[in-house]
């Protein structure tokens, strides 16, 4: 195995952290469609009450306390959320106030201060569900400059909820909130060991068939309360979601941003000890696992995490290596597949490829 990439940074922890509000598929009573749950594989999702700032300070105060890191030591910040509201559409349709907070980048900077994080560079993205891979895209490209005693923080911070219409049959049980926080640091700290060595990182957008994606405004829309309960809120900017086409793409979306990613560096598809892609439901992943075993992979191809928690967007990969951590070695291909921008006719895709560390192996096999 050869590659045609270098980089100096892989990721030492992973902390996840889901709301404790959980929504089961009961509160729908029969709106959701008969085949919902074999093709997405979705019992339950959580739901935020919180923003998506409280939900990234929340999952950080987690990993401080799994990993002891000291934020002083940090050297850059990804802040990446699928939930927040493209500027174009709300300034088309939210009053200025309103617009005004859905602005990433001011987030970001509330978050950095609400942990009181040092001044570094800091980028804000949405890239919906591509959002990790581009995150991380940024950081092996832009950030990588670090001393051995510093770190780079990722956070993905998702409440979908939020822009949700739960009436709606395609997208109302589909989505869950959730917040990740990813540690990356130099392969050689000491402070902070790393469990994967960052390969490869990639995100892209390309032409598509079709706009999968679009945001209105709508008047009466249906919302779960705590407790089973529901009420009409009297008007709502949610999204609309063209789920069979999105079905359609996805699959060979992820598996071209496999192929991109195994040319660029010169792997082997036998190399590929196991393939982590975005959750976005069990169907979707049974036909992208098809495409994938096309290109010769025969590795494992990891599937099923949206039972208790949905669709969570660019949290997904992150959630998903934490939920399988001790058992993941060898080179491991994370692909994504996301909408476009709204109403334009593209998707997004992306890639990362990791490498298992003789030090995650020995603590891996020591758990």
């Amino acid at each position: 195995m050869t590659t045609g990439q270098t980089t100096n940074l892989g990721i030492s922890a992973i902390a996840t952290y889901q709301p404790p509000w959980v929504l089961g598929n009961d509160w729908f009573e029969g709106t959701i469609p008969r085949k919902f749950v074999h093709q997405t594989g979705i019992q339950s999702r959580t739901i935020s009450e919180e923003d998506e700032v409280a939900m990234a300070v929340r999952v950080t105060e987690i990993l401080q306390r799994e990993t002891g890191c000291d934020w002083q030591n940090c050297a850059g910040l990804v802040f990446a959320s699928p939930s927040f509201i493209p500027r174009s559409v709300a300034e088309q349709f939210l009053d200025a106030e309103h617009a005004g907070g859905e602005r990433l980048k001011r987030a970001a900077r509330r978050f950095a201060q609400k942990i009181q994080l040092p001044e570094c560079p800091r980028y804000a993205i949405n890239w919906f569900c591509s959002g990790f891979a581009k995150a991380m895209s940024i950081a092996q490209r832009r950030l990588a400059s670090i001393e051995t005693h510093q770190f780079i923080l990722i956070i993905n911070s998702n409440r979908i909820s939020r822009i949700t219409d739960f009436a709606c049959t395609q997208t109302g049980a589909l989505f869950g909130d959730m917040a990740t926080a990813t540690l990356l640091a130099r392969q050689d700290s000491p402070q902070y060991p790393v469990h994967f060595n960052l390969l490869y990182a990639k995100a892209e957008k390309q032409p598509a068939d079709g706009a999968f994606f679009n945001f209105h405004l709508r008047e009466s829309v249906l919302v779960p309360q705590k407790g089973g309960g529901k009420e009409y809120a009297p008007q709502r900017l949610v999204f609309s979601l063209n789920g069979m086409g999105v079905a359609d793409a996805a699959p060979r979306a992820m598996s071209a941003a496999i192929a991109k990613a195994l040319a660029a560096t010169h792997i082997s598809p036998a190399d590929i000890r196991f393939v982590v892609p975005h959750q976005a439901g069990t169907g979707i992943i049974r036909l992208a696992a098809m495409k994938i075993e096309t290109l010769g992979i025969t590795g494992e191809i990891i599937n099923g995490l949206t039972s208790s928690a949905g669709n969570v967007s660019s949290c997904s990969i992150p959630f998903a290596l934490k939920q399988h951590w001790n058992r993941l070695d060898g080179t491991i291909a994370c692909p994504t597949a996301a909408v476009g921008r709204p109403g334009l006719l593209e998707m997004s895709q992306g890639c990362m490829l990791l490498q298992g560390t003789p030090l995650h192996a020995k603590l891996a096999s020591a758990a």
